[in-house]
């Protein structure tokens, strides 16, 4: 995809739902968007964060990010899939099933990259050390992979299930275990 600093909400959003009807699953695109949560919850996002990060006058934009705050809190209850509008989040996320998926309002993800069922995304650490994840491009999340504090996770890592990640990961490596360590160099590219 085109850098996603350049885009618009609406090619985001189009590169998330291109990556979600790359999944192998049936159907076409609108077929996706009536039936698949993630896409329901990235429609949320990115029309919230856009307008969140708009140049528009605080007296026009308050009123719609309470309408987009409640969007959101409804979205949330109904798939279990916390995308914050203030999150930085790239082009083409996919999220592969609904449900337990918490991001921090903070947090910075790439582009295309994929989320599991349960992931977790959070802030942890103290002092300097405080302070949530940056997240590379391509990177690929296992069901119920939390990583947590101020660490930075390399482009095409793969994050395996079940994994508590608590330290940097280099690009292209593959981690695993509690707390995370690399056990390959095989990571998600292609």
């Amino acid at each position: 995809p085109q850098n996603s600093k350049n885009m618009n909400w609406l090619m985001a959003y189009r590169e998330d739902i291109r990556r979600h009807t790359n999944q192998g699953t049936n159907g076409g695109w609108l077929s996706h968007m009536l039936t698949q949560p993630g896409l329901w919850a990235l429609l949320q996002y990115r029309l919230a964060s856009t307008i969140y990060r708009s140049a528009m006058r605080s007296i026009l934009k308050r009123p719609f990010l309470l309408v987009m705050t409640v969007w959101q809190k409804l979205i949330e209850a109904l798939t279990g899939i916390r995308l914050p509008h203030t999150a930085t989040i790239g082009a083409g996320l996919c999220v592969g099933n609904a449900g337990n998926i918490f991001l921090n309002d903070n947090v910075v993800i790439g582009i295309n990259c994929k989320l599991s069922y349960g992931v977790a995304i959070v802030l942890s650490g103290r002092g300097e050390q405080r302070g949530v994840p940056v997240i590379g491009d391509r990177v690929c999340f296992g069901e119920y992979a939390i990583v947590a504090g101020k660490i930075r996770v390399g482009d095409d890592a793969v994050i395996g299930a079940n994994s508590l990640v608590i330290s940097n990961i280099p690009d292209g490596c593959t981690v695993t275990g509690v707390p995370a360590e690399i056990v390959g160099g095989n990571g998600s590219r292609g």
